[in-house]
């Protein structure tokens, strides 16, 4: 309908209610509501028809063109940018790269819906599952999730592999995340020390019942809290309580955290040549969290932080690590996963043959054996014994 034939119908229509009005047919509130404006709009219109008959023109706007109305080249200036650079992101992804464009200085729903008109972007249904809310802690600190999640994150690698996310419950502040190969105890081991390092020792660590986090000896059963595993071990030596989910919507501001990463990091990772894993990790630390918790992140409820630093540096290594029980052989030597480890003459004992000794592996891929509290010997990852003076840096 054209502006004319639009004006035509609505002056007409209008008239047709005021007459009906005029003749006490209809009230105020009746009137408008079959109109489809506000009592406050018809009444100025019914004083402006009785007054000048509309002049011509019953809604001045038909014929007005806004002053913050986009330009053809603006338009044109977004969808080009979308269909060129961030084809196939969500209107939300897109909008925080388009902002930093210095041309574009129109809002997200502005965006959004220039987007969907042009049919470049599909426009989403509201609504879903109904879901009971679970509150978040009150604090930081008071509650850490780690989960980990298998899809092909990186699009040159053409195969999947794990990206590993710790974050605050009160918060969503992810405070590690990183790309590996497979999840295990290492990769868990990682996330621990990393957010320990940065923010503290935190009160609880919520994960589901993978076999590096818990021992269930009946498939999908209950955690065998009698016997824990390397990482159940470290966490009660830091003095942190372990809970361990029964099901996938216990961990569901995880679980929507994932998905919400699976649909941009792929798409950015891409965008920007990313083949390997190392070049995905350094974009993560140095581009992509900041400016994920930057958006994401939320404010507890109390200011008041649950987190307590760690002031022992060097002993997190030695907590945060996988040990195992060997016996020294005949030779002084302790054989682990293919290698043999020759522990160096000692000042205190003649030998150490037929003890029980602990074999320590680190976050670094080093080695160490321990009898009791003292350290006999570090290895570099090929079984080499390393130079007094290096042991200890090498190992932190």
């Amino acid at each position: 309908m054209n502006v004319r034939l639009k004006e035509d119908y609505l002056k007409m229509r209008f008239e047709d209610i005021y007459d009906r009005y005029s003749q006490k047919e209809l009230d105020t509130q009746a009137a408008a509501d079959i109109l489809g404006i506000s009592v406050r709009t018809f009444l100025r219109k019914r004083n402006r028809f009785e007054e000048e008959g509309f002049d011509g023109c019953f809604d001045r706007r038909l014929n007005h063109c806004p002053s913050n109305r986009a330009g053809d080249d603006e338009v044109e200036l977004l969808t080009g940018l979308y269909n060129e650079r961030y084809k196939g992101f969500s209107v939300k992804h897109f909008y925080g790269f388009a902002k930093l464009h210095p041309s574009m200085t129109r809002s997200y729903n502005w965006c959004r819906q220039t987007l969907q008109q042009a049919g470049l972007v599909e426009k989403s249904s509201r609504g879903g599952p109904h879901r009971q809310r679970r509150e978040r802690k009150p604090m930081s600190g008071m509650m850490v999730h780690q989960d980990g999640s298998t899809h092909l994150w990186i699009p040159a690698l053409d195969h999947n592999i794990d990206l590993i996310v710790t974050l605050d419950d009160a918060t969503s502040e992810v405070t590690s995340g990183f790309f590996v190969e497979q999840e295990g105890t290492m990769s868990s081991f990682q996330g621990i020390k990393e957010t320990i390092e940065k923010k503290g020792v935190f009160c609880t660590f919520y994960t589901d019942r993978g076999a590096h986090y818990a021992d269930t000896p009946e498939a999908g059963g209950k955690v065998d809290k009698a016997h824990l595993t390397q990482v159940g071990q470290a966490l009660k030596q830091l003095n942190i309580r372990h809970i361990h989910a029964y099901s996938p919507q216990a961990r569901g501001r995880s679980e929507r955290m994932f998905r919400t990463l699976q649909d941009r990091l792929p798409k950015e990772l891409a965008l920007h040549g990313i083949s390997t894993v190392e070049q995905a990790n350094r974009y993560l630390q140095e581009e992509y969290w900041p400016r994920h918790n930057l958006e994401f992140s939320v404010k507890p409820k109390d200011s008041t932080s649950a987190y307590i630093p760690w002031l022992h540096r060097g002993s997190l290594d030695e907590i945060l690590c996988v040990k195992e029980d060997r016996v020294v052989q005949s030779d002084n030597t302790v054989r682990y996963e293919g290698l043999i480890l020759q522990i160096p003459p000692q000042t205190n004992r003649h030998h150490y043959v037929k003890a029980e000794v602990e074999v320590r592996k680190y976050l670094n891929h080093t080695l160490g054996i321990f009898y009791g509290h003292q350290c006999l010997g570090r290895y570099d990852q090929m079984g080499n014994l390393l130079p007094q003076d290096q042991r200890i840096k090498e190992a932190a």
